[in-house]
């Protein structure tokens, strides 16, 4: 199956708490893995992040991921693959409270 390919991610963060932007992705053995993340990211900002910048291989099957602090972690039902240099941007914005939070794929760009 093919995925979209993407250079960046972007958050728009209008949920009432702290998060911080991670990556799930498959190495190369097909194994799930965690990127580093981001530091916080704040109510009503907006975020742009090269999933490399954080471990992410170039090439790897990519999910993007929300740390809540003090709260439920969420992670993007949508996979992209992850190519650096890309010029598209999958954007997605963030919302609702630390325990009953969403993310929201809005679309990409570019």
């Amino acid at each position: 199956m093919a995925y979209q390919q993407v250079g960046n991610f972007k958050l728009n963060q209008q949920g009432g708490y702290v998060c911080r932007t991670e990556f799930v992705y498959l190495d190369g053995n097909g194994q799930l893995q965690q990127s580093s993340q981001t530091s916080n990211e704040l109510l009503g900002q907006s975020y742009t992040t090269d999933p490399g910048e954080l471990g992410v291989p170039d090439g790897s099957i990519t999910w993007m991921k929300i740390w809540v602090m003090l709260g439920t972690d969420n992670q993007a039902s949508q996979a992209f693959t992850y190519t650096k240099g890309n010029n598209a941007t999958a954007e997605y914005t963030c919302s609702g409270t630390t325990l009953s939070n969403h993310l929201g794929l809005d679309g990409v760009n570019g």
